[in-house]
């Protein structure tokens, strides 16, 4: 079916929330629309965010039957939700047993609203088909997945500051070492590992082959590692800890993965100050190559805080996945080259343990910090390149879930 649109106008009454469309309807088409047989004309709500249907109004047969060329003055009259919210309204012909239109890629068109304090304000108002409109919100959404993650984070900062504070403040509140615990956990948990690997295995990693170059080892390639385990090992369960911002408050619940991989970041940030001082002590100087850092953090950062949108929304369905995560970063932790050297892989695991993006963090920051020379390029333009794929994809997800949170939770 081909229809067109002449002379259109819309007139808006923002207290009433109604819009009254008056427009000439054109049969584009080889068949005659004979009131009899059903043809009409109706309207539907959606919600274009999520494509939901909310509503539809009264169908309005036409006038006579409009054969092949001919139009009629059409007026349509509708009104919006009460309900705070962004509005798609479809206006399009349809028949009783074949359905709408626009279904079928027929021009309709568009009334593009949005009721805010009661009132009803227009966006815009156009004709399109569901062809065009899908190409135009696929553009949009692109531009979106590289936009909104970075906006929200910025607008909120002072919101996941605080909130980075009250989590870090919190986790050892009453204690008797209080917050010094941030800098005991990390070093107590590597001194463990050391004590396995280093005293009890004897365990060699590089070209010092003493125990203080192996704890200096272990000690790099704990840096990346900790804040990510910390911040995807939480991720799963991170929505339903805080199951009253869903529920009761307009909150940006996106922040709350975001609060966590900062909080491992604070606690690396105090791990990297006591590691400086170890290498002084140990080497007499830190190599120039640290300034390799930023290099290296950003992809880390944006690893972490994809992984985390991306489980800290899944976990609301599966309440089990806090559990199969634990798991499975043990095993990512064995499957990384932390506590043994990179050499005694064997040769085809080589070649698949390469792929892991930790190993290349962990080959990163021994490079600049053991091995005084900057990060390899060929491995570090892949990382990135994944590291913000893995990032815009983890928002994508956990924005299209957040609108169900409140359902479940």
């Amino acid at each position: 079916m081909s229809v067109a649109y002449r002379n259109l106008r819309f007139d808006l009454d923002e207290e009433a929330r109604s819009i009254v469309a008056t427009f000439r309807i054109v049969n584009q088409s080889n068949r005659t629309w004979q009131r009899e047989e059903g043809f009409s004309l109706g309207w539907q709500i959606f919600d274009p965010e999520t494509g939901t249907f909310i509503a539809e109004g009264d169908w309005l047969p036409f006038n006579k039957d409009l054969a092949p060329a001919e139009t009629e003055a059409v007026e349509v009259r509708l009104t919006l939700p009460p309900e705070r919210g962004h509005y798609h309204v479809y206006i399009s012909p349809l028949h009783a047993g074949e359905g709408w239109f626009y279904q079928r890629g027929a021009t309709f068109l568009l009334v593009d609203a949005f009721v805010e304090g009661g009132k009803a304000h227009l966006r815009e108002a156009v004709a399109t088909t569901l062809g065009s409109l899908r190409r135009r919100n696929l553009r949009r959404a692109i531009g979106k997945a590289f936009t909104v993650p970075w906006i929200s984070i910025w607008t909120n900062r002072a919101l996941i500051r605080s909130m980075v504070r009250r989590d870090i403040m919190a986790r050892y509140r009453g204690s008797f070492g209080d917050v010094l615990w941030t800098i005991l956990n990390p070093l107590l948990l590597m001194a463990t590992y050391f004590f396995v690997f280093g005293v009890v295995l004897k365990a060699k990693i590089g070209p010092d082959d003493s125990r203080t170059g192996f704890a200096l080892y272990l000690l790099a390639g704990m840096l990346p590692w900790l804040p990510f385990a910390e911040a995807v090992g939480r991720a799963p369960q991170c929505i339903l800890e805080h199951r009253n911002f869903v529920k009761k408050l307009v909150f940006p619940v996106e922040t709350l993965p975001v609060n966590q991989v900062f909080a491992g970041l604070v606690t690396e940030l105090f791990t990297l100050f006591v590691f400086l001082i170890a290498m002084l002590l140990a080497r007499g100087a830190v190599p120039s190559t640290v300034l390799w850092l930023p290099v290296l953090l950003v992809p880390q950062l944006l690893l972490t805080l994809g992984i985390s949108w991306f489980l800290s929304a899944l976990g609301v369905y599966m309440r089990d996945l806090g559990q199969i995560i634990g798991f499975l970063i043990t095993l990512l932790f064995y499957m990384t080259p932390i506590c043994y050297a990179e050499t005694q892989l064997p040769a085809g695991a080589v070649a698949i343990l390469t792929k892991n993006p930790i190993f290349t963090l962990v080959h990163g920051y021994r490079a600049i910090f053991l091995d005084g020379h900057a990060p390899e390029w060929h491995s570090m333009w892949k990382l990135w390149l994944l590291s913000a794929a893995v990032c815009i994809a983890g928002h994508a997800w956990f924005y299209r879930l957040r609108k169900s949170f409140a359902d479940v939770v």
